[in-house]
């Protein structure tokens, strides 16, 4: 199987160009072709000298994940199952809208923390995605939406399938290319990671210069209830995630996310509300909530818009709060929704190509 060229670093590609016998400068023009000129075979590369793409083509190719299904949703989000190479598949999704736009991204096939009101948890874990894989996704996604010529619009979560912080040197390589000048050229502001709090990890991602910003699943507001909703808190106690919160590094314009799922009746009450406000008090960030998105099998129920707005309130008087909107219900591809759906969902269309929306 040829090696994919995405996902490399530029030092690796000096490494493989030198080694057929061509300058080191070679290697910044394939950099830019795979992440600026958007080539997805190497004989589209025009600025390389054919005896050099003779020479790779044996042993490389550029290695983007293939659109295996796509489907549209009446919101104008849109849900693509991607193909892997060695036949795994995973899900982005593209939310689009007036003045900016969203690509959710996958960070693992499947996924290992056992989260109650998420469909990917139903899948388990199959594999860590390699970085190219990771930020293969905003090339495809992005790509086939006309989304990575729109300078300083474009907004890229981890927020898919996996626990990001759970194969974070990929996912640190795949920050790293995606916020080089010469790669996607993106503003880590525009970059989210989502973790449901695997602590030891935290202070590892704060230690890298490339780092997204970091956004926090909270989902409850006692350790109890914590542990029943997201069972991998048991190992990584409420407390000592807020403990490696208040020592994170933030940088100067950024402040920590924390997401709350909405469960009807469950961890919504104004008493909740309250003690979330407790948790965070001496934090500098924001909270999301997102009313639970539901599905076949997930036995929970979304609150009312009453109760969202309520429990919004409370929070409002002391951080800033938002209603996350939901995108793409209608074909599964809101948030905790992604579970490979293959059987579900309007205008299916098929390819044969190889923060999202919240208000005040």
């Amino acid at each position: 199987m040829a090696q994919p060229l995405v996902g490399l670093a530029p030092a690796d590609l000096v490494g493989i160009v030198t080694a057929r016998g061509e300058a080191a400068f070679r290697a910044r023009q394939l950099y830019q072709s795979i992440y600026r000129g958007r080539a997805t075979r190497l004989d589209q590369i025009r600025g390389l000298p054919a005896a050099l793409r003779r020479a790779l083509q044996p042993e490389f190719e550029i290695g983007l994940p293939a659109i295996d299904r796509e489907f549209r949703s009446a919101d104008g989000t849109r849900r693509y199952l991607l193909r892997l190479a060695d036949g795994k598949t995973i899900e982005t999704v593209v939310m689009p809208e007036p003045g900016r736009d969203t690509i959710c991204i996958s960070t693992q096939a499947g996924c290992p923390v056992d989260c109650r009101f998420c469909f990917t948890a139903l899948l388990g874990l199959e594999r860590n995605l390699t970085a190219g894989e990771i930020v293969g996704q905003v090339l495809v996604a992005g790509g086939e939406n006309g989304l990575l010529e729109k300078d300083g619009r474009l907004n890229v979560v981890m927020m898919g399938m996996g626990e990001p912080l759970l194969n974070l040197p990929n996912v640190v390589q795949a920050a790293r290319l995606m916020t080089d000048p010469g790669g996607l050229g993106l503003s880590p502001r525009r970059i989210t990671l989502s973790t449901s709090g695997i602590t030891p990890k935290i202070a590892e991602l704060g230690r890298e210069p490339a780092r997204p910003r970091l956004a926090v699943s909270l989902n409850a507001s006692t350790e109890a209830a914590r542990e029943e909703l997201m069972p991998i808190t048991r190992k990584y106690k409420l407390g000592e995630l807020l403990d490696a919160c208040r020592a994170y590094p933030l940088r100067p314009w950024e402040k920590l996310s924390f997401e709350y799922v909405l469960l009807g009746g469950v961890n919504d009450s104004d008493q909740d509300a309250r003690r979330v406000v407790r948790l965070l008090a001496d934090l500098k960030c924001m909270v999301n909530l997102i009313a639970f998105n539901p599905g076949p099998g997930i036995d929970y129920r979304t609150p009312g818009p009453g109760r969202v707005l309520a429990f919004q309130t409370i929070l409002r008087r002391s951080f800033p709060c938002f209603i996350r909107k939901p995108r793409g219900r209608d074909i599964f591809a809101a948030c905790g929704q992604l579970k490979r759906t293959t059987d579900q969902g309007s205008r299916e269309t098929s390819s044969p190509s190889a923060s999202p929306a919240s208000t005040a």
